[in-house]
C-alpha cells in the first residue's frame, strides 16, 4: 500500500510539472551580431528593420536588420537575418558614428541646447545653454528612474560628431539619439519679444524762508527736481519638443508667461511645460 501511495504521488507531481511547463509564457529570442540576446515579443519584421518589446515592457524598440544575426521564435523557428561581418561593412557608411546600440538607449535622457529668439531674430547662444542647464537641473530631480545626460557631456559628442548648430537640421533624431546613446532628446526654444514700456517721473521741492528777527518775513525762496524713468517688458514663451530614439515625437507643446516681466525670465513657462511632459516624475 505504501509503494502505491509513493507512486500515485510522483504520477500527480509529474502531470503538475508538465502542466506548469506547458502554461509558460514562450519568448522569442534576438541573438545580436555582438553576442548580445535579448527575450521578449517580435512585433514585426521588415525588409530593413525588426520591432521588438521587452518582456515585462510594453515600449517598441526597432532594430536594423543588419545589427541581427537571428531570430529564435517561441514556436522554436528560427530565421537567420544577417550573416557575420554585415555590420561592420554597414557603419562604415553610416553618415553618423554610432556610439551605442538601441538597447542601451533604453530610459537615458538628452537635453539639446535651447533655440534663443529675441524679437523672432537669433539670440545669444549663452540663453539657449543656461536654460539646457535649467532643464537638465530641474528632471535631475523630478524623472526618478531615468538617467539624464548631463549638458556638457552631450554637448562634446554632439561636437565630436558634427552635430553643431548650424547642421542639426541635417540629422534625424533617430541619429542624434544614436550620437548621444539615449531614448528620448529634448529639443525646446526660448522665445522673447518687447512687449510695452512703463514709466515713471519723480518731482521734489523745498521752499526756504527767509525771517529778520522772529517778527517779519524778508521772503520765501523755493527749489525742486525732477526724474524720469522707463522699464521695458518682454512677452516670454517656451516651446517643448520630445522624441524617441525611432523618431516618434512624443511630446510637442508652448507656452507662454502669464504676465510679462523686465527680466526676461522664462522659468515659470518652462517649468510649466516640463510638469506636463511625459518624462516628469514626482
Amino acid at each position: 500500500m505504501k509503494k502505491i501511495c509513493t507512486l500515485l504521488f510522483l504520477v500527480f507531481l509529474s502531470v503538475g510539472l508538465y502542466a506548469q511547463s506547458g502554461n509558460a509564457v514562450k519568448e522569442d529570442i534576438l541573438q545580436k551580431t555582438n553576442g548580445e540576446e535579448m527575450k521578449g515579443k517580435v512585433v514585426k519584421v521588415t525588409d530593413t528593420d525588426v520591432t521588438f518589446v521587452y518582456t515585462g515592457e510594453t515600449a517598441e524598440y526597432v532594430f536594423k536588420k543588419s545589427e541581427i544575426l537571428r531570430i529564435v521564435h517561441a514556436s522554436g523557428r528560427i530565421e537567420l537575418i544577417s550573416p557575420a561581418g554585415a555590420p561592420a561593412q554597414q557603419r562604415q557608411n553610416d553618415a553618423v558614428t554610432m556610439s551605442a546600440s538601441p538597447a542601451d538607449h533604453h530610459n537615458k535622457i538628452a537635453v539639446l541646447p535651447f533655440t534663443y529668439l529675441m524679437d523672432n531674430q537669433p539670440g545669444a547662444d549663452a540663453v539657449g545653454f543656461k536654460a539646457q542647464e535649467d532643464t537638465y537641473g530641474f528632471l535631475s530631480k523630478n524623472s526618478a528612474g531615468y538617467t539624464i545626460l548631463d549638458p556638457r557631456t552631450t554637448n562634446a559628442l554632439l561636437g565630436k560628431a558634427g552635430v553643431t548648430k548650424d547642421k542639426m537640421m541635417n540629422f534625424t533624431m533617430k541619429e542624434i539619439c544614436d550620437v548621444l546613446g539615449v531614448e528620448y532628446v529634448i529639443d525646446g526654444a526660448v522665445t522673447q519679444n518687447k512687449g510695452y514700456q512703463t514709466s515713471s517721473t519723480t518731482e521734489t521741492s523745498n521752499a526756504k524762508v527767509k525771517r529778520d528777527g522772529d517778527k517779519d518775513v524778508k521772503g520765501i525762496s523755493t527749489y525742486g527736481n525732477s526724474s524720469s524713468n522707463a522699464v521695458q517688458r518682454y512677452d516670454v514663451s517656451v516651446s517643448l519638443h520630445i522624441y524617441m530614439d525611432n523618431n516618434a515625437s512624443i511630446y510637442n507643446q508652448s507656452h507662454k508667461a502669464f504676465l510679462s516681466n523686465t527680466d526676461g525670465s522664462y522659468s515659470s513657462p518652462l517649468e510649466y511645460l516640463l510638469k506636463r511632459c511625459p518624462l516628469y516624475r514626482k
